[in-house]
């Protein structure tokens, strides 16, 4: 059985499905800390007084920095398709996500002045509760040894930055773009065998732009731990990013533009590919307001749901 969790200035705070919350007796100062405070936590869980609304505490991101966030590339069937693979031949590939730019559920995604092309990507986050050591074989009976806890992710990105450098890390790690939560969801072994029902809603300015789930991913989480273990270690705290389905701002130009594209100098070609991305109004602009949501219908696993502002970089920022 699921147990929700947040974080605020003040410290933990269990929450139910009313959205209610009461405090968590503990000294834990991070997730990993927490996590062995398992016990305290459903004992908060199961209190009958002691409840309150939330009011207007500033809900934080429910993993503490700094931990390591990793994330799976292409790992959706409908994503690889938008992308112009063939999702039977995407290889399970992984890059590292600078844990400052983790961020609140409800705290500003910030556009630095030299990025144009800014993109949304809802993500199931896989937060670690027990070490992942090198070289493990990990199955869907053993993945709740490692895993747990669950968490909503936005893996915003800057394609006009990754694209032309292939560097993921510089694209995806600007402070700001990893909001996390508001949920820390505790779960246990029935919990992880009912992935496939979770949803994940992604809108922009109230338009659906992602809607899926994870029965569309092509490496499941007991394998992506396993490929991902061959080189790297995990620690409980840190988490890892299941990938995003369909629906992203970037979409493949098509097999005849890229023949065309193959056939130009890359410094013509790129000039192309950007001027033709910079007249699609998909990607986010200042003043948008993105919503991410992952549930199941029934609301028995309810992750919450994220409403991040877009904003242009201030002048102090771009100093």
């Amino acid at each position: 059985m699921s147990t929700a969790v947040v974080r605020t200035h003040e410290g933990w705070w269990v929450q139910r499905a009313d959205g209610r919350i009461r405090p968590v007796e503990t000294d834990a100062a991070t997730t990993a800390e927490l996590l062995a405070d398992r016990p305290v936590v459903e004992r908060a869980s199961r209190a009958e007084d002691g409840w309150e609304e939330p009011g207007s505490r500033e809900l934080l991101s429910p993993v503490t920095t700094p931990c390591r966030v990793v994330a799976q590339m292409v790992n959706y069937r409908s994503h690889a398709v938008d992308s112009g693979f063939d999702p039977d031949l995407v290889p399970t590939a992984f890059f590292r996500k600078a844990s400052g730019s983790v961020t609140g559920p409800a705290s500003e995604i910030v556009r630095p002045e030299h990025v144009r092309l800014l993109d949304y990507e809802v993500e199931l986050g896989l937060v670690f509760g027990a070490p992942l050591p090198l070289n493990s074989d990990v199955t869907p009976g053993s993945l709740p040894r490692y895993i747990a806890a669950l968490v909503v992710a936005n893996d915003i990105s800057a394609r006009d930055l990754q694209l032309p450098k292939t560097q993921f890390y510089e694209s995806k790690s600007y402070p700001t773009f990893t909001p996390l939560g508001p949920r820390l969801l505790l779960v246990d072994e029935e919990d992880l065998a009912s992935l496939d029902r979770l949803r994940l809603l992604c809108t922009v300015n109230g338009e659906v732009r992602q809607d899926s789930t994870p029965a569309d991913m092509i490496t499941k989480p007991d394998r992506a731990l396993t490929a991902l273990s061959r080189f790297q270690t995990m620690a409980p705290g840190d988490v890892l990013l299941t990938g995003t389905p369909g629906g992203t701002a970037l979409r493949s130009p098509g097999k005849a533009l890229e023949l065309i594209g193959s056939l130009l100098p890359p410094a013509k070609k790129w000039r192309a590919f950007f001027a033709r991305q910079e007249r699609n109004p998909a990607y986010l602009k200042p003043g948008d307001m993105v919503t991410t949501s992952i549930a199941t219908p029934d609301a028995s696993l309810d992750l919450g749901t994220q409403r991040t502002p877009v904003r242009a970089a201030s002048a102090k920022e771009r100093a």
